[in-house]
Parts: C-alpha cells; structure tokens; sequence
C-alpha cells in the first residue's frame, strides 16, 4: 500500500512553515521548510503585512518543500494548517486585498475599544464571545476602519482572518472554521456561530463575513490552477486552519483540564483546552476560543515574549552568552521591568499601558535588566494562572516555545515564580503536529 503522508503548514507572524507527516503524526526526517518574515510595524502602532507578500510566503514554504521532498514515497492525502490568531483582512468582490493584513499586535484602533465598552456591556460580551475590547480583536478594527477609512470600508467586500483569504484564493472558497472564528472576537462561542448583535453594530453582514465550516471534518480541494501547481497536491484533501494556539495544546498534548501549556516565543502565552463547553463565567483578564465544536481552550496571552528578550539583548549589545551570564547573577533588588513595551494583553488589556525599567542604579547594566525582564514576563504569566487554576485544578504544566528552548535560565526563573515543576515538550513543531493530530482525528486514524 501507497504510505499516506499529510502536509502541515505552520504559519505565524514571524515565519512560515511548512513540513511532511506520516499517519502516525511523526515529522519526516529532513522534510520541512522555513521561510522568515517579519511583519511591519508603524509609528502610529501599526503591525501590518502585505496580503500578496503573505500569500507568497506560503506558497513559496509549499514549492520548497515539494521541491525538497520530491524522492519521498507516499502520497499526500490531507493538509492540515495552524495559523496565527486575531488577522483581520479586508477583500473586494474579486478577492482582490483591500487592506494590509492587519496582526494582533496591531493598535491604531486603541482608542475604539473605550467606546465599545460605552456601547455595551463587557462583562456580557466577553462572556459571550471569550474575548474582551481590545485591538487585537475584530470589533475595534472594523470600527477604526468605518470611522477612518470609510473608502476601504465601502469597497470591501469581506472580511476575513489571513486563513480565511488563503483558502479564498487556494479553493475558491472564503471558509473559515470554528477555531479561527472564535479568535475573532465577533463569535458566539455556545452558538458557534457569527454573534449577532456584535456584527449588526458594526454595520457588517453575514454575507460579508468569512462561512463557517459545518463540521469540522470538511475538507477541500486545490482550484485547477494550484492543482496545476503542484500535481502531488491535486488530489489532497485541505483541513480548514485552526488557531496556532489550540494547535499547540493539542500538540503538545495539553488536551484535559489537569495539564496547561505554556509557551513563550515571540509572545506568550498559558492555556487550558478540554473537551465541554466553556466556563458559565470566563475569569476576567482571560479569552476563550474554541478548539473545535467539541473542545474549548481558556487562557491568557502575553504581547512580551521573546520579543522582549530579543529586543534587550540588541539595545545593550548583550553578547550570544547572554543566557550563561543571567544564569550567574542574583535577582536585583528593587530592579523591575514592567514588561509591556509591546502593549498589554491579558490580564489588564490596558490600551494605553507601557513598558518601563523601574529602580535603575549606576552599578545595574543590560544583563541584570534582561534578567528582570524575564521575571517581568515570569510574574505576569502567574497571573494567568491563578486565574486559570479558577477554571481547572492544573497538575501538570508543559512548556514549549522557541524562547524557552533557548533559555533554560528562564525556564527556571517562570518555574521558580509559578513555584510549580514545568516539563518541557519534547514537540519542537507543536503547533504543526497539533493541526496533523487533528486532521488524522478528523478521518478517524487517531
């Protein structure tokens, strides 16, 4: 019998991947790509990418692969696809972008969540649809779009999450599932449909809004030109993309309300995924997206991450050893970083918080403030989990993410803060085996 292996696109805001599986959600060996972007960000708080770039990027991660790959037996039968939460992309009746593709970190539209929460009542919504008003979700950018761009508003023609436009212009079909659309912010997360007062407030029909998959086995098919593309595609079945979130928890085989995952690449992040419906209150300061119909996920996301680290590191001009250095230094007293130089999310979603270095001495240099950052970020993932631990009795923490990986220094500082054991995944694609297990569930082979 012909193997049957399954192609995986992983794709965030600083690259795209892409990788071949087998039935048994293994990696192949020396199958996978990598293609690195970054994406723009502008003075006013914009954090944007071209949606043809965009587009180009997967496409180009699939020719590679395909093109490395070419001497692998087996037969590509499925696709499964993560993709980052929160995008939001306009398109005209001809599919043609409207708009950049706008990212989670994105923050002109700030100054409209205030006015949501005139509007209507946050408790009620955030209730609802597991997301509170903030930028980073749909309702303050189609807001900020209507009022400031009224022009790109009117000759819009949909509006999507960059997934949604992918599979638009891979299948013909603008379809999202119920995963994707629960990062929206517009999603009724009990009715898994479109919410209903949310959409008619902001002046968008459901016709202008991205179909949800009927069930989450749906599947389609390449159009005649991408097929034409790739012959070794023409004939494989396309999962609808899932949140990079949900797919790392399933990954990392965080699916039961006993264990959390937590990971910390670019951002952060710590989540509970379970199967049942979400919690009869959602604990404040935290979102709850949908996994699929019959999985939640609750948690909370941190816009300091790795970037954060990053960033220290090439102000000071820290040197590569950075990580050995921190590990040999004390803790400064009186020495904290607030770390919200990339806004805030959860707990707070403060809109107008800031990052700050808090009592500097002239004896403290770049490697005691890389170290207070990392316990910036450490306390504010404790947060998420006191109020996570409302939601779930967690035994077991599993850890994952680029950052971690590379600080095991870090590591400790998160787990000596929580003052909980963490178990680091042995899963480095997590994300992209978490959309491969849930393709294979899906056609009943896990």
């Amino acid at each position: 019998m012909t193997r049957t292996l399954i192609l995986a696109l992983d794709i965030g805001t600083s690259s795209v991947r892409a990788a071949l599986y087998n039935d048994a959600a293994e990696q192949l060996p020396r199958a996978s790509v990598r293609i690195e972007r970054t994406l723009t960000m502008t003075a006013d708080g914009g954090s944007e990418i071209d949606a043809n770039d965009a587009f180009d990027h997967v496409t180009a991660a699939i020719d590679a692969l395909l093109a490395k790959t070419d001497a692998v037996k087996g037969e590509i039968r499925y696709a499964a696809t993560s993709a980052f939460w929160h995008s939001l992309v306009g398109v005209d009746k001809y599919g043609k972008p409207t708009t950049k593709v706008f990212g989670w970190a994105d923050t002109r539209s700030r100054e409209y969540s205030a006015l949501l929460r005139e509007r209507f009542d946050e408790h009620e919504i955030h209730n609802r649809t597991g997301a509170q008003f903030h930028s980073s979700f749909w309702p303050a950018k189609l807001l900020w779009l209507r009022k400031v761009h009224p022009d790109v508003f009117a000759k819009t023609d949909r509006w999507l999450s960059f997934s949604d436009h992918l599979a638009m212009q891979l299948f013909g079909t603008a379809v999202t599932s119920v995963s994707m659309a629960s990062g929206t912010g517009i999603f009724d997360l009990r009715k898994c449909a479109w919410d209903t007062e949310l959409i008619r407030s902001l002046k968008v029909k459901r016709a202008e809004l991205p179909d949800i998959c009927e069930n989450d086995a749906k599947t389609f098919l390449l159009s005649r030109k991408y097929a034409k593309r790739w012959p070794r595609l023409a004939k494989a079945e396309f999962f609808a993309a899932v949140g990079d979130g949900a797919a790392d928890n399933v990954g990392s085989g965080c699916v039961t309300r006993s264990t959390a995952a937590l990971m910390v690449g670019t951002s952060a992040a710590m989540r509970v995924a379970y199967a049942g419906d979400p919690p009869d209150t959602i604990p404040d300061g935290l979102w709850c997206y949908r996994i699929d119909r019959e999985r939640v996920i609750v948690g909370g996301a941190l816009s300091d991450g790795g970037n954060l680290y990053a960033r220290i590191k090439q102000l000071f001009k820290l040197p590569a050893n950075a990580d050995e250095i921190v590990a040999l230094r004390n803790p400064k007293d009186g020495l904290v970083v607030i770390p919200f130089f990339h806004g805030e999310r959860s707990t707070g979603y403060d809109e107008n918080a800031r990052g700050a270095i808090i009592g500097l001495t002239a004896d403290d240099d770049g490697i005691d403030i890389l170290r207070a950052a990392m316990e910036g970020v450490a306390f504010r993932l404790a947060d998420i989990y006191d109020r996570l631990s409302t939601v779930a009795e967690i035994e077991t923490i599993v850890a994952s993410g680029g950052a971690l990986r590379e600080s095991p220094v870090w590591t400790q500082i998160i787990a000596d803060v929580l003052a909980r054991d963490l178990t680091l995944s042995d899963a480095r694609e997590s994300s992209s085996r978490g959309a491969v297990l849930l393709a294979l569930e899906s056609i009943g082979k896990m």
